[in-house]
């Protein structure tokens, strides 16, 4: 493969002017073949900040994450897409490095880290919470980790012609198209490969409301994804559902055998442990993130257990 062009795709729903640092860190790139930035808006406001930006638009009026990117990937002509959020920041030199290591490699997709950084107490709290073990488990593209093939990789940049071969982004999946789709990548032989130096910044939800959705939702649709991709469950997917299995069979036992209540006391001395380790690194900050760890568990294992997808339209 030489030298390829590279277009980016960026769905964005509601950000309004908001999308102007990830539309502006892709044009900072240094790439010589950059082409095209194509942003599918749902609506008027996102679409009119990411014009003045340079960006290609087109309507997404379902405000949908999969059917957007579809959207604009059907506007794109390049050999390489590089899929954006309008929440993150692309480094200096991403591209260049991404599109060496596909080349290098022979991948499919290459990507790598998602690095929350927040900026108000909630935010830095979830930050905190989503980059540690407890909250991602051994997902390297939160935790990092050596190069190499992976399940899955944050964002990703693609080869055109494998997206083209496996039809996009499969529309049934509102949350974890991304992790589907990789997975369709490794199940027709292709690479998936993670590359620590990858790092791209994430500003996470600011409360614990929007967390706590945030996560339902990745629950039940890793449920989805199960159905439909039966055996892929890894550990760190089954321990939030089987945590608030068990902790709700210790409550229930505690009312004839108190003893049982130990397992929660356990459960919550381990989040108030870690959030005190933070203290000397993001202050009063840290107290936060006991509930912002719990948040996330027990919704993403209530979702998991309880939730059921809404009906989506399949690719």
């Amino acid at each position: 493969m030489a030298q390829p062009s590279v277009d980016v795709i960026v769905p964005a729903k509601d950000v309004g002017d908001r999308i102007r640092p990830a539309l502006e860190a892709v044009r900072g790139q240094t790439y010589p073949l950059l082409g095209s930035v194509v942003v599918a808006a749902s609506d008027s406001e996102t679409a009119d900040a990411a014009r003045a930006c340079g960006a290609v638009v087109v309507d997404n009026p379902s405000g949908r994450t999969p059917t957007g990117l579809n959207l604009a990937l059907a506007r794109t002509t390049a050999e390489v897409i590089a899929r954006v959020d309008a929440h993150s920041v692309i480094p200096p030199g991403y591209l260049d490095r991404a599109v060496q290591i596909l080349i290098d490699t022979g991948a499919d997709v290459v990507g790598g880290m998602q690095v929350p950084v927040g900026r108000t107490a909630w935010e830095k709290a979830i930050a905190a919470a989503m980059s540690s073990r407890l909250g991602a488990g051994d997902a390297r593209y939160r935790i990092g980790g050596k190069p190499g093939r992976a399940d899955t990789v944050y964002l990703g940049v693609f080869r055109k012609s494998t997206l083209e071969r496996l039809g996009g982004y499969d529309e049934h999946f509102d949350r974890n198209q991304d992790y589907e789709l990789n997975q369709r990548i490794r199940d027709s032989g292709g690479i998936v490969w993670f590359d620590p130096g990858l790092e791209v910044a994430y500003r996470p939800r600011g409360s614990l409301a929007g967390l706590a959705r945030q996560y339902f939702d990745y629950g039940r649709w890793k449920r989805e994804f199960a159905r439909r991709h039966p055996g892929t469950l890894q550990p760190r997917q089954l321990a939030p559902p089987l945590l608030v299995a068990g902790l709700a069979l210790s409550i229930i036992a505690g009312v004839w055998w108190p003893w049982a209540w130990l397992a929660v006391g356990a459960y919550l001395l381990v989040l108030v442990l870690l959030g005190l380790s933070r203290l000397g690194s993001i202050g009063s900050g840290a107290l936060l993130i006991p509930p912002a760890l719990a948040a996330m568990h027990l919704s993403w294992g209530l979702g998991f257990l309880l939730g059921r997808p809404s009906r989506g339209r399949t690719r």
